[in-house]
């Protein structure tokens, strides 16, 4: 039995999906009517959540830029979502045509998708894999030839790790990966936090309860120690539109109420 878009049966499309609502706000048309209701309700709630989630793909794709210019030429982007309009292989591949990118997400409609945008294009691979297996997704990316441990790489977390609950343990998911990576690596990460929100991020934050993926808000200090060892590059862990912009004028006078943090670390030596 076929669903929407021609996707394969067995997928739960009564529930709605992280990634399919994160797509929604960011215009992308790859959500389905259970996505766009919940994101509505959100969105009341918190009306500044879509520029939020813009500011968390700026960010991303001014890492991105970051990386390249540190040569960088191989990306692991872990809870890549669906691969909309400027994300990491288009910012990537427009400075570097070689350059690599291995994208995984949990949610098996996002994986579909990204598929069929990716396809005919041979340094893109997409896994179906959760942050919470990281050994299968190192194993992944090393069998799709895309990615070379043995080299720097850059381990793209963007708004990702507020998915996993404490009792996942999340600072040792992120110790697996980073052990993994060669020096020179660098990893970036943006993570929501309870720092300077008002109640009603507190109420939005409940809502995705009703996803398969409710979201844990860190402070700073938490999200802080996710980079282990590693070294953090200026400005430090910021408030996202605050982590190197383009121009003064892109940065909000309130920049905390996009309601998360952002920050790039580098592996200068072996660390944990």
């Amino acid at each position: 039995m076929q669903q929407p878009d021609g996707l394969t049966a067995g997928i739960d499309l009564s529930r709605p999906s992280a990634a399919r609502v994160y797509d929604y706000f960011l215009g992308g048309a790859h959500n389905f009517e259970v996505d766009r209701q919940l994101a509505e309700q959100i969105a009341a709630m918190t009306p500044h959540l879509p520029a939020t989630m813009r500011a968390g793909r700026e960010f991303l794709r001014r890492a991105v830029r970051v990386l390249l210019d540190a040569g960088i030429d191989q990306f692991l982007d872990i809870g890549s979502g669906i691969p909309t309009v400027g994300n990491v292989h288009e910012v990537a591949q427009e400075a570097d045509p070689k350059a690599r990118i291995v994208y995984v997400d949990i949610d098996p409609v996002a994986v579909s998708h990204s598929r069929d945008l990716l396809a005919g294009n041979d340094l893109t691979g997409v896994l179906h894999a959760d942050l919470r297996e990281p050994a299968r997704i190192l194993a992944g990316a090393r069998e799709s030839g895309l990615i070379d441990f043995g080299r720097p790489v850059g381990i793209l977390l963007a708004g990702v790790v507020h998915f996993v609950p404490d009792t996942d343990r999340p600072g040792d998911l992120l110790a697996t990966l980073r052990a993994a990576a060669a020096p020179g690596s660098h990893l970036v990460l943006s993570h929501s936090t309870f720092e300077d929100q008002p109640p009603e991020m507190l109420d939005a934050q409940r809502l995705s309860a009703r996803t398969a993926t409710e979201i844990t808000l860190r402070s700073r200090a938490e999200i802080t120690g996710f980079f282990g060892d590693w070294t953090l590059l200026e400005p430090g862990l910021v408030h996202l539109p605050l982590w190197r912009p383009d121009s003064p004028s892109d940065v909000d006078p309130h920049p905390e109420r996009f309601g998360a943090f952002g920050g790039v670390a580098r592996h200068d030596q072996t660390a944990g």
